[in-house]
């Protein structure tokens, strides 16, 4: 990182700032690969429309962990280098779809947005008035991620709501 650039850099520890963004970049390849294989899997009702939302989404995902490595390397650090390490990182963990039921691979989904929205709050609370660099890049996360819980629950709703009138 440039000098002046550390300069702006207030009260924050950056290792610990580091060691936080590496959780979180954990958690987004986890999240891809879980959007990735589950529109590979997916079956049942509509769940050729939901398959664009996760492809959508694994994208989304992909470039998060490009954002945040970015910023882990301005910052000095070093990002997650072996993907083993991602399992003993994870905030939110990875679970296998092993039901590939569209209800099943949806509300899995959700519960890693859900997860992925509270990791990304503590960084902003963390880097708030600190870091403005990180601050706008975990905000700008966020609102995707936010994004991406009220697509995938709009969608589990609709299904429900098919379920009970059919």
């Amino acid at each position: 990182m440039g000098t002046v650039g550390r300069k702006i850099i207030k009260d924050l520890d950056l290792d610990k700032l580091i060691k936080l963004l590496n959780k979180a970049l954990a958690d987004e390849w986890l999240a891809y690969y879980q959007y990735w294989i589950g529109a590979r899997v997916i079956e049942g009702p509509m769940s050729s429309a939901v398959i664009g939302e996760l492809e959508e989404h694994a994208e989304d995902e992909l470039r998060h962990a490009d954002m945040l490595v970015e910023r882990i390397v301005q910052l000095g650090g070093t990002p997650l280098l072996k993907p083993e390490d991602w399992y003993k990182d994870t905030n939110c963990g990875y679970e296998a779809p092993e039901d590939f039921f569209v209800l099943k691979i949806l509300k899995q989904n959700i519960k890693g947005e859900q997860c992925a929205i509270e990791t990304y709050d503590k960084l902003v609370e963390l880097t708030a008035g600190k870091d403005i660099v990180t601050y706008n890049m975990v905000v700008e996360i966020m609102e995707d991620e936010v994004e991406h819980e009220e697509d995938l629950e709009v969608i589990l709703n609709n299904l429900k709501m098919m379920k009970e009138k059919f």
